[in-house]
């Protein structure tokens, strides 16, 4: 049988003062500071009290009410009861000196700021502080407006839409008074046409960050480009499986060359939007087919050298597009390179080697796992490797390495002193004709390299992983 927690004093007390909705608003005028997020958090769990929360979010304390740290799923009724308080607000030329509400966060975030009133004590920052009011880009043409409210457009679920359409509207037929920032566009697996009513309603130059992940081929990427051009203040771009036809499909086709001249077609619409992007510092990538023999093209669209850069999944890619990824010169200030299932099998290392030179004085994550790398290509950058002061972490695991390969690693990375993350292959001699890992084997492996660690004289700790991807094991080697 289990004891539930009593409630505390604060909670009977303010469920006791909303039982009457009239005299609760009525003394919220003289409620301290620190008493209105308890009552907020009883008010909208309680889904009774719309008048209550109305009243609050218009008398709110605080420069900003994170409502979307308590909404999980979206409550359309919670959220008219806020935005009538906002109404109130908005409709005060002088407000009383304790309404300080300046921004409406609809984003999931803010859970700290409720935990903490919900007795977290592991939370030690005051809200009596300042607190942090969210800037809309610098970049933004609009003059920063009286009340902003930030919205994420995160298409996952059909629930959102309405949600969207609601907080679009209003703000809509409140324009002067107050500014809707939406900074981030998810896509996952949802018909364009949905995402594109909201797109035609929201000002698309507040939005920095998109991530698509949607199984669209080159024409619908087309459509979606002419609003990606004008996110003029796009930081981050993430594209999932977009893709051609395949060989066997386009083999089926009876108007391949009319579908060839679309694709072509749609791809230089998407090329065109690309050049618009005067800010774009983050690329992410993942099954990219659709850029097989066309990389060398996107990559000369970029109009600044890119901070990170993921690609996954990118065996499709030519020879040639291997060269020109290497050779970009927007890629000469990385600070993230991350790689994840490439085949390196048959291409040479040296490029890999210039771009890795070339990026020393600024790289501070590198991933190269799962690349079908041999003991040749790490031989070829491991002078490099040495010169990448700034390097925190490092990731060459399911990788095809001898022991003699990961203790040069351990050796050429020793003078790296930011490096905090280094997880290597367990090398090729651990394994069985079977594939499985001997642990006797491994064991002795993990001391012989425990006494490089102690022999470089430096505190340190590496793991090392198996190769199989779906049920992976790591082990530690440690000194210190």
């Amino acid at each position: 049988m289990s004891m539930q927690t009593p409630p505390t004093l604060l909670e009977l007390a303010g469920k006791r003062l909303l039982r009457d909705q009239a005299s609760a608003i009525a003394a919220l005028e003289h409620l301290p500071a620190e008493l209105f997020p308890p009552l907020f958090i009883l008010a909208y769990h309680s889904r009774r009290h719309q008048e209550s929360l109305k009243a609050m979010a218009q008398a709110w304390p605080y420069p900003v009410l994170p409502l979307g740290g308590l909404m999980q799923r979206p409550r359309v009724k919670v959220l008219k009861a806020v935005l009538d308080g906002l109404d109130v607000l908005l409709a005060q030329e002088v407000r009383p000196r304790r309404w300080k509400l300046r921004v409406l966060d609809l984003r999931n975030l803010g859970a700290d700021f409720w935990r903490m009133w919900c007795g977290d004590s592991t939370l030690k920052r005051s809200l009596m502080g300042p607190v942090t009011v969210h800037r809309s880009s610098p970049n933004m043409e609009h003059p920063l407006a009286p009340v902003e409210v930030f919205l994420d457009l995160n298409f996952n679920d059909r629930d959102r839409d309405e949600f969207f359409m609601y907080v679009i509207q209003w703000a809509q037929q409140r324009e002067g008074l107050l500014h809707l920032c939406c900074k981030t566009l998810r896509i996952a697996e949802v018909p364009f046409q949905r995402v594109r009513k909201v797109l035609d309603a929201v000002q698309l130059d507040c939005i920095q960050e998109v991530e698509v992940n949607c199984t669209w081929d080159l024409p619908t990427l087309g459509t979606f480009a002419l609003y990606l051009g004008q996110m003029r203040n796009l930081q981050r771009l993430s594209l999932s499986h977009i893709h051609v036809l395949s060989e066997e499909e386009e083999e089926e086709d009876d108007e391949e060359d009319e579908e060839e001249l679309e694709e072509e077609g749609s791809f230089s619409q998407f090329l065109s939007q690309m050049l618009r992007l005067q800010h774009l510092r983050e690329l992410d990538m993942d099954s990219p087919s659709f850029l097989r023999g066309r990389l060398d093209q996107m990559l000369r669209c970029l109009q600044t050298p890119l901070d990170k850069l993921t690609i996954t999944h990118f065996q499709r890619l030519t020879h040639s597009d291997l060269t020109h990824l290497f050779q970009s010169p927007n890629l000469r200030q990385l600070k993230s390179l991350r790689l994840y299932c490439a085949n390196f099998a048959d291409f040479s290392p040296e490029p890999l080697r210039a771009l890795l030179e070339a990026v020393a004085p600024t790289l501070q994550e590198l991933y190269l796992d799962k690349c079908a790398m041999v003991d040749s290509h790490v031989e070829v950058i491991l002078p490099v490797l040495s010169l990448c002061h700034q390097l925190i972490s490092i990731t060459i695991s399911e990788n095809h390495l001898s022991v003699a390969t990961v203790e040069k690693l351990l050796r050429h990375t020793a003078g790296l002193r930011s490096l905090e993350l280094e997880l290597y292959p367990v090398p090729l001699e651990c394994y069985t004709i079977q594939e499985t890992v001997n642990q006797e084997r491994l064991a002795l492996v993990r001391a012989e390299l425990t006494g490089i660690l102690r022999e470089l004289g430096q505190p340190r700790i590496i793991l090392l992983a198996t190769k199989h991807s779906g049920h992976r094991e790591f082990y530690d080697v440690a000194f210190s």
